[in-house]
């Protein structure tokens, strides 16, 4: 029997995600408050739904109180349970919620859009630990029905390596763990002929592989991860997500993203994300 909570901010795409879920063959439930949710798997259990994606409801207290113990059990009911917990940066959201005219849930008189969001961000900040981390800035409905498809992929009870690359112009991803700037590399984005190419291209990936230093990075961030996974791995973590900035997202941080991927596949879960690419 398998269980996903969705949480995280309001305008993050809990709504795509569990759309996404639902069209996978999920049951979807959506703005459970978290006292109901032991209740409402127990009933799904009894009707025979063995896959169901519950998205939280936010206004039910700080850090969605009670998650964690909701969490045990379930588990203790032979519940297969994943957190997903979305966010995006204030920005993000503020755009979103004004191309929408809709109100955000923590918006009153005395609290401005920008106010809410960061209250409720504060609210949920002990909850974002408690499972897998996706920021969803500047990303398109689709894209993120995408990352949802590749995340049901992956078996929650090994740990799952994340390489994702990212623009620093374009600011850090909220859900790294562990972040790598590449920025000090030459740039292929100065050669004419490979400006408009991307890091997973054949040109752009011989020019990348005759430079030492580039070679010494790789090596210096492959060792470093290596070394540490089983480690984060013991530490009952299920997700682990390494962030590979350079300045525009798309040659340098792209080349070393996907050769990690590749490096680390035959012996873990991994998904591969380029930020900048996607957006």
């Amino acid at each position: 029997m398998n269980l996903t909570l969705i949480g995280g901010v309001s305008g993050s795409g809990k709504s795509v995600a569990l759309a996404a879920f639902e069209d996978a063959g999920y049951y979807a439930v959506n703005n459970l408050p978290v006292p109901l949710v032991v209740e409402t798997a127990d009933y799904l259990q009894r009707t025979g739904q063995e896959r169901v994606a519950i998205a939280l409801d936010v206004k039910t207290g700080p850090g969605l109180p009670g998650l964690q113990d909701a969490i045990g059990a379930l588990e203790g009911r032979g519940w297969q349970v994943r957190f997903l917990y979305l966010d995006a940066t204030v920005e993000t959201l503020v755009k979103r919620f004004s191309e929408t005219r809709r109100r955000h849930p923590f918006s009153s008189e005395h609290r401005t859009l920008t106010e809410a969001i960061e209250y409720e961000r504060a609210l949920l900040a002990h909850a974002r630990d408690l499972g897998t981390s996706f920021d969803t800035s500047e990303l398109p409905a689709a894209n993120l029905r995408g990352w949802v498809k590749d995340f049901l992929t992956v078996d929650p009870s090994q740990i799952t390596l994340q390489v994702e690359s990212f623009g620093f112009k374009h600011g850090v991803p909220l859900d790294a763990d562990l972040v790598f700037d590449v920025r000090c590399l030459p740039n292929p984005h100065y050669e004419p002929a490979l400006a408009p190419q991307t890091g997973k291209d054949r040109d752009v990936v011989a020019f990348l592989e005759t430079i030492p230093e580039v070679e010494r990075m790789y090596t210096d961030i492959y060792h470093f991860v290596a070394g540490w996974l089983p480690d984060y791995a013991r530490d009952n973590r299920n997700y682990l997500t390494v962030a590979i900035g350079c300045t525009g997202g798309q040659h340098r941080s792209v080349y070393l993203a996907e050769r990690l991927a590749q490096a680390f596949t035959p012996r873990y879960q991994v998904l591969v994300r380029h930020r900048e690419l996607e957006a």
